[in-house]
């Protein structure tokens, strides 16, 4: 098997000036294609304690060295600047998984600190939750989203290579009984999966949970993504059909990924996020600080541009804020997964953070 690595794509260190031709003299993260990002991801470690086959390989992602990762004292600037002088509405902790960060309280009270006012959430998988999540709650966590691909225990254990799944089951009990509402689940539509998202759908609405299945992206590590292999919404939607009465509702809000369904006249929903085949570039407002510090703006894009280094060399707030705005600017109109020629990124999920 080749050598896995976290890459660097064409990181850019901020020097000189940022290229912003014709850009108009406004504060929020706009980009050339008229979007505005307000919905900030960061991640904060490559770590993560499930191996899943769409996003880590077997042994796992090389380990970034502590001294390149982002502080909780730099994450908590570059959140206070995104909201204070960019626009930036949410935040959410990714990974890897966020949990295998010792010191994520600590980032979560410090980012609390910094902005007061916004939602901060974390993804997660839900393995150790139970036992962390008293002192995230009480650093300020608003929301938890969990990843739950099936709750057949053997095919759980296929697909992340960890037969944890009660672990994870634990974890979402400890965010109902938190009140961390609405609790969201995300998962994955895998080939070997297919067959068991009615009974996923199914625990959902017995556990109080919303479901959103997601198709798989090409952001797996081992590069074996093929499209011919996906599931795509419409056969996911097919197999649901089969148990439930779904009826399209569309979404809530332009920007949001997923579009729901209501499930046997409601009031409960499923949403599909039809990354693959209902592209919604159109409307994305995200932008990413990967763990090491850099700007993506987009998911598949393999542009970044390095923050940290202007973080640690004494740049002040709206030198860094300029960057920023520069980096989202020039973020590229979609994925291009519908041309024949397209080429997934170099980074995996796992070492961009979702």
């Amino acid at each position: 098997m080749a050598a896995v690595n976290l890459g660097l794509p064409r990181s850019a260190r901020a020097s000189g000036e940022p290229r912003v031709e014709g850009r108009p003299d406004v504060p929020g993260l706009l980009d050339r294609h008229g979007r505005v990002a307000r919905d900030l991801r960061v991640s904060v470690t490559e770590k993560c304690s499930l191996r899943c086959t769409y996003c880590m390989p077997e042994e796992g992602l090389p380990a970034i060295p502590r001294d390149e990762l982002l502080t909780p004292v730099e994450i908590a600037r570059l959140v206070g600047i995104g909201v204070h002088d960019l626009g930036i509405r949410e935040v959410r902790f990714t990974g890897g998984e966020p949990l295998m960060r010792a010191d994520l309280a600590e980032i979560i009270g410090m980012t609390h600190a910094a902005a007061p006012a916004i939602d901060i959430s974390i993804t997660t998988n839900g393995i150790g939750l139970d036992h962390r999540l008293p002192a995230l709650v009480a650093a300020g966590l608003n929301r938890v989203n969990i990843s739950l691909d099936t709750v057949d225990r053997e095919h759980f254990a296929a697909l992340t290579r960890r037969d944890r799944l009660p672990a994870v089951f634990a974890g979402i009990a400890a965010a109902h009984a938190a009140g961390l509402t609405p609790l969201k689940l995300n998962a994955v539509m895998m080939r070997q999966t297919l067959a068991g998202a009615p009974d996923l759908l199914a625990w959902a609405l017995e556990h109080g949970c919303r479901l959103r299945f997601i198709e798989q992206m090409p952001l797996d590590a081992d590069h074996s993504w093929l499209r011919e292999n996906m599931v795509s919404a419409e056969e996911l939607l097919a197999v649901l059909r089969t148990r439930f009465d779904l009826v399209e509702v569309g979404r809530d809000d332009p920007s949001a990924p997923a579009e729901e369904w209501l499930v046997d006249g409601g009031p409960s929903t499923v949403g599909i996020i039809a990354s693959v085949t209902r592209s919604f570039c159109a409307a994305c407002d995200r932008t990413r600080i990967t763990a090491e510090g850099t700007v993506r703006s987009c998911l598949f894009g393999d542009d970044e541009t390095d923050l940290r280094s202007l973080l640690r060399g004494g740049a002040d707030d709206p030198e860094i804020a300029r960057w920023w705005r520069g980096a989202m600017w020039n973020k590229q109109s979609g994925h291009g997964m519908e041309r024949a020629g397209f080429v997934p990124p170099v980074r995996s999920m796992g070492a961009i953070g979702g």
